[in-house]
C-alpha cells in the first residue's frame, strides 16, 4: 500500500506535546517544508531533538511551536551568526535549553534503538552539562567502581527526515552525508519522509543495497522538491543565501509571516492558510 500523502496530512500525525527528531545537520538537508508545515498548523509544546541545528529549529521557536531543545549545538556557524530566535526565546524563559554534546544526542537516540532506559557515555565525567541537564547521572559503573555518567533515553514521537530519493512504499536513499538520519529513524516511533522526488519500486529494488531507511520504518511519504530550501540538499541544491538573508532582516513574529508565505506555494499548494 502506498503511504504517499499530502505534507498537511503527514504533519496532521504530530501531537502538541510530541518529542520531534529533525533530520539533516546545521545548514544542510533539514526538513524545512515539514517545518514550516508545523507552524503553519500551529502545533505547540514541541520537544525538539537534534545533534546540530540552525534555520529548522530558529524557525520553530521563533513562532511560538516550541518547549524545550535536546541539542548539541544550535546556531547557523557561518556568515548568517546565532540562532537569534532560539536564543531569545531560552533568555525569556519561553523554551528550555537542554544543552548536550552532539555525541550525549547520539547516545540518548542509541539507548532509544535498542531499547534500553540509559546509554553509559565515556568521557563525559566533569562540567556543567553534568548540572544542568538532568538526563545525565553520574553512578558507580558495578564492575570497576569508577565513575560512569549515564545518559536517558530519548524516544522520538515523530521523525522528519528529507531525503533525495524515495519509494512509494517509503524505502529512502540519502545521497552524500547521512548525518543522524538513519540513527534516528530507527529511534523515532513514527518516521515521515520527505523527498525530492518519488521513484519507481523497481528502481529501489535495484538499489536495494542503498536503501538507508526501509519502509517499514516509515509512517508517510511526502513528494517536496525544494523541500529543504533555503537549506542545501546534496546535488541537488545549494544554501540559498537569499532566503536566509531575507529571514536574517525579520525580527519578530509578525515580520517572519511575509517570509512564510513566499514559501507557501513551494510547500504545498493546497496547505493550511494562516495568513
Amino acid at each position: 500500500m502506498s503511504k504517499v500523502m499530502s505534507l498537511k496530512d503527514a504533519v496532521s500525525l504530530v501531537n502538541d506535546g510530541d518529542t520531534i527528531a529533525i533530520g539533516g545537520n546545521v545548514l544542510h538537508r533539514a526538513p524545512m517544508a515539514a517545518v514550516r508545515e508545523i507552524i503553519r498548523q500551529e502545533k505547540k509544546l514541541l520537544k525538539l531533538v537534534k545533534t546540530a541545528g540552525a534555520h529548522d529549529i530558529d524557525l520553530l521557536c521563533a513562532m511560538d511551536c516550541v518547549e524545550t531543545v535536546d541539542a548539541g549545538f544550535v546556531s547557523y556557524e557561518s556568515k548568517y551568526g546565532l540562532a537569534t530566535h532560539y536564543r531569545k526565546a531560552v533568555e525569556q524563559g519561553n523554551v528550555r535549553a537542554n544543552e548536550h554534546a552532539c555525541y550525549t544526542v547520539i547516545c540518548s537516540l542509541r539507548a532509544a534503538t535498542m531499547n534500553v532506559p540509559f546509554m553509559p557515555v565515556h568521557g563525559l565525567n566533569a562540567g556543567d552539562l553534568l548540572l544542568e541537564n538532568d538526563y545525565f547521572v553520574v553512578v558507580e559503573d558495578p564492575f570497576s567502581g569508577t565513575p560512569v555518567t549515564l545518559v536517558k533515553a530519548i524516544v522520538p514521537d515523530v521523525a522528519f527526515i528529507h531525503v533525495q530519493e524515495c519509494d512509494q512504499q517509503g524505502n529512502a536513499r540519502i545521497v552524500g552525508p547521512k548525518f543522524e538520519d538513519v540513527l534516528i529513524s530507527r529511534a523515532a516511533k513514527q518516521v515521515i519522509i520527505t523527498t525530492e522526488q518519488i521513484v519507481p519500486e523497481s528502481r529501489m529494488k535495484l538499489l536495494k543495497d542503498q536503501i538507508d531507511i526501509p519502509g517499514f520504518l516509515v509512517s508517510a511519504v511526502v513528494k517536496t522538491p525544494q523541500g529543504a530550501a533555503p537549506t542545501s540538499c546534496y546535488q541537488k541544491y545549494e544554501v540559498d543565501d537569499r532566503s536566509l538573508q531575507s529571514f536574517m532582516a525579520q525580527k519578530n513574529k509578525d515580520e517572519l509571516i511575509s517570509y512564510l508565505q513566499s514559501y507557501e506555494k513551494k510547500d504545498y499548494s493546497g496547505g493550511t492558510k494562516l495568513w
